[in-house]
Order: structure tokens, then C-alpha cells, then sequence
């Protein structure tokens, strides 16, 4: 009987985690988020945790948080090669649902959670992440790259974000005045956004096991539909970022529906009081193709597709009749989707497939 060889020292790098190759990467994130930093960010060499100086600019201050993720569209953008937008994804996403509460947003956080993602991948889903932030006007004051094998498969990713705001008390946007007569204005989606990936990638088989060519094939087909844009592209593109465009129309607004998960049946409703419901007309827009790509490749019921898509609707918004011109005159595209009734039994959103 003869001895075995015995066993070469473990290492964290043999176990999956290069910490060397992470921390020189940990150091070019700090210039990334290093752009976008005003004199609010206080910067202390070695912190643990972010700091942000509000000031005293605010009355009556309250802050205002929230966190969400990509989803499955992670795969796509690794697929397709668009790693930079899932990172104005991330953003989008969270500072969209942060203003309907009328809140400015302040900050950004971001959590790559990854096996083996290269550090040049990782290093251009932050630079996306720090280039939405300048667009938001919001500081990217911090992050955290978790190395996870045996969670993760090899090369996969999930990413996901907290974002603070701002907000006087007494600005609160909350849906509470919302009564019968009162006008719902839409403002455009540029497509999915960020919601409803696992039933369109089921249409397809994307990321389904098929393989990288696959994948790669059916995304970079152009369709007729999406007027010279391949299905890549379409179903790629980011999450838009709408502050810039609300911020004007703040003083307006009586509630803003962020059109995500769910759709217009599943989102229009949390912002409604009760004693009020929406009539929404159908007809007003025209829904993007890359939804009848999905509805008629797919055979998809429409009422599933409203239940899911936001179908061509990015946000809803809740305006008295008296400020309707403004709005629709300070948001480019925004269009009158519908309005308020009273609430007297039945659906809370009529007039979509599957509503009434």
C-alpha cells in the first residue's frame, strides 16, 4: 500500500474567489463612482459605508428608499453583449419607482452578486451604473461585488440596487386627492423596460439551455415589426429614466404609477383611493411591435399581455383637468390614457383586455 500524494494547500482563489484580481478592480470602481460625486459625498479613505451631507435646504425632510433588481434580463445583456445598459437598467428602475412619491433622489447603491464574471464585465456594468447616475443627477456612493460559486452558475450575474431620496413632508405625492373627473396622462415606455423577461425569453427559448448561438441567433434577427431593429436591441434596451421629464411637473401631480410587474391592471390601481376607479382608454396609443412580436409568436392571450407588459405605457399619471395642458406641455410624448370615476363595484382599471 503506497502513500497518496498529499493534498496542495486550499487557497480562496482555488475556491472560486480571485481576491487579488477583485480588489484591483474594487480600485478603478472608486473613480467610476468618484464621477459622479458632488460636494454632498464625504469622502473618507477606508470607510465601511457611504456618507451624504442632505443640508439645510429642506424644511421638513423625508427620506424615501427603495430596491429592486433586473431580473432575468441580466441574461439577455450578457448574451447580447449590452452589460453597460443593464447598469442604466438598475438604475432606472429604482429611481422611477423612488419619484412617484415626489421624492428627489439623492444616492445609489449596487449589489453584483457573480461566478467568475470577468473583471472587465464587471468594470463595465459599474461604468453603466455611474453613467445613469450623472443622468439621474444622483451620486453612485457606494457598492458591493459578491463572489458566489457554487450559488451562481460559471460566467452568471444577478445585479440589483438601493436608491435615497428626499422629499418635504408636505410634497408627498401619495394618490389621496385623487377624486372622480380628474385626468390620467400617460408617458411612453421604449419597450419591456425591466419587467415580464421569463414569459418573453420563453417565447423564444432564450437562455433556455439552447446555447450561446442560439440565443445569439434569434437575438440579433431583424424584424419588420421593430422597423429595421433587431430583436436584440428591442429587448435590450434600457430602463428609461424619468426624473429629468417629472421634475418639471412635480407641482402637478396628484399620483404617478410606475408601469412595471403587473402591467397597467397590476399598477394603476395602488395609487387609487378606494372610492375611485380608472377608465382607461386602449385606444389612445399605439402598442410597440415588439409586443405583437411577443403576443402573436408566443400566441399570448391579450389580457396576459396586459397583465404582464406595460405594453408601450412607462408611467401614469394622475393630473386635475385645470393642469393637464401643463403637464402634457412640459413631457414630451405624454399623451390622456384615460380618467377617474367613481368607484362603484367591478374592476378598478376598466377598459383593457381583461378588465371588464
Amino acid at each position: 500500500m503506497t502513500d497518496r500524494d498529499p493534498r496542495p494547500p486550499l487557497t480562496y482563489a482555488a475556491a472560486g474567489v480571485d481576491l487579488e484580481a477583485r480588489e484591483a478592480t474594487a480600485m478603478r470602481f472608486g473613480g467610476i463612482g468618484a464621477s459622479t460625486h458632488g460636494p454632498q459625498v464625504l469622502n473618507f479613505p477606508g470607510a465601511f459605508a457611504g456618507l451624504f451631507h442632505i443640508g439645510a435646504r429642506y424644511r421638513d425632510p423625508v427620506l424615501v428608499s427603495s430596491t429592486d433588481g433586473v431580473g432575468t434580463k441580466v441574461l439577455l445583456h450578457a448574451t447580447y453583449g449590452t452589460l453597460r445598459l443593464a447598469g442604466h437598467d438598475i438604475v432606472n428602475n429604482n429611481v422611477n419607482d423612488l419619484i412617484t412619491t415626489g421624492a428627489e433622489p439623492l444616492f445609489f447603491l449596487d449589489y453584483i452578486a457573480t461566478n467568475g464574471l470577468a473583471q472587465d464585465q464587471r468594470l463595465e456594468l459599474v461604468a453603466g451604473i455611474a453613467e445613469a447616475c450623472r443622468v439621474n443627477g444622483i451620486a453612485l456612493l457606494g457598492g458591493e461585488t459578491a463572489d458566489m460559486p457554487d450559488i451562481y452558475r460559471a460566467g452568471d450575474f444577478d445585479l440589483a440596487g438601493f436608491v435615497v431620496g428626499v422629499v418635504e413632508r408636505d410634497a408627498i405625492i401619495d394618490g389621496s386627492t385623487i377624486g372622480p373627473g380628474d385626468v390620467l396622462v400617460a408617458v411612453p415606455s421604449n419597450g419591456l423596460m425591466t419587467n415580464g423577461y421569463s414569459l418573453a425569453r420563453e417565447v423564444w427559448g432564450l437562455g433556455k439551455g439552447l446555447g450561446e448561438e442560439h440565443d445569439r441567433a434569434i437575438l440579433g434577427q431583424a424584424r419588420e415589426e421593430l422597423h429595421g431593429a433587431t430583436l436584440g436591441e428591442a429587448l435590450t434596451a434600457p430602463h428609461p429614466p424619468y426624473w429629468g421629464l417629472l421634475r418639471p411637473a412635480m407641482p402637478y401631480l396628484k399620483g404617478i404609477a410606475h408601469i412595471t410587474g403587473g402591467g397597467i391592471p397590476g399598477n394603476l390601481p395602488r395609487i387609487l383611493r378606494d372610492d375611485v376607479a380608472a377608465e382607461v382608454d386602449a385606444a389612445s396609443w399605439t402598442v410597440p411591435g415588439v409586443f405583437a412580436l411577443i403576443e402573436r409568436d408566443g400566441d399570448i392571450d391579450p389580457a396576459e399581455m396586459f397583465r404582464t407588459f406595460n405594453m408601450g405605457v412607462g408611467l401614469i399619471l394622475a393630473v386635475a383637468p385645470s393642469d393637464v395642458d401643463t403637464v402634457l406641455g412640459v413631457i414630451p410624448d405624454a399623451w390622456r390614457i384615460g380618467s377617474i370615476v367613481p368607484r362603484q363595484g367591478g374592476a378598478v382599471v376598466r377598459g383593457l383586455p381583461g378588465t371588464d
